[in-house]
């Protein structure tokens, strides 16, 4: 088969893929669809409807995971914010990878997504991080995120002591900030009666490779 055979028989199969996804896989861009399943999770969903379960894996492939809030579907990529000094920062950052997934009953749908990761300090941290109620500021200068805690009191004890050093309007603390996962595999998948779900899984071999699309067994 000639280079030019090959194309064709890719781009082929490619309106195929495309022709068989409508309704709410429809579109050609992943993230856009990501924005549309999340509004329409945020008028359904009684709690959080951006929250996350990231997974992670330390030096010895120990699997970890845990709930996070989702905060923006950038272009290309997925951004929530954390401490980190916490686990699961120190984990990505010893990876360089992460997934999480999104699932909402409401809807009964799930995003799932794998990608590289890198952080994110600059003027949106910054921007985020004011947006947040005065007490939420001072609790992140205030928590030592996964360290031991003595108890409560203590926790309590620390948050009134930042409140005095770091006053009404304290910057973001260095050791706080957020990650952005670029995702090189987006699966969107939706319930289906008898289990026969329908699933789409996109996958690209660089950022700024083109997506494959490809339609799963449930």
């Amino acid at each position: 088969m000639t280079l030019r055979q090959a194309r064709r028989a890719r781009d082929c199969r490619q309106e195929t893929e495309m022709s068989d996804r409508d309704g709410i896989f429809a579109g050609d861009d992943p993230f856009v669809i990501a924005r549309h399943w999340l509004a329409e999770a945020e008028m359904t969903e009684i709690n959080d409807p951006n929250a996350i379960a990231v997974a992670t894996v330390d030096g010895e492939g120990m699997p970890n995971v845990r709930m996070v809030l989702l905060k923006e579907i950038e272009d290309n990529a997925f951004v929530f914010y954390t401490n980190y000094g916490s686990v699961k920062a120190q984990e990505i950052e010893q990876a360089g990878k992460a997934a999480f997934v999104m699932h909402w009953k409401s809807l009964r749908r799930q995003i799932r997504v794998r990608g590289t990761v890198t952080r994110e300090e600059g003027p949106k941290a910054d921007d985020y991080y004011n947006s947040r109620s005065l007490k939420s500021r001072l609790g992140a200068w205030a928590s030592h995120q996964s360290q031991p805690l003595a108890s409560r009191a203590h926790l309590m004890a620390e948050v009134a002591k930042v409140t005095t050093t770091q006053g009404p309007n304290p910057k973001r603390p260095p050791f706080w900030g957020g990650f952005r996962i670029l995702p090189y595999e987006i699966e969107f998948w939706a319930d289906g009666a008898f289990r026969l779900h329908d699933r789409y899984r996109w996958v690209r071999s660089a950022e700024n490779h083109a997506w494959q699309v490809t339609r799963l067994n449930p």
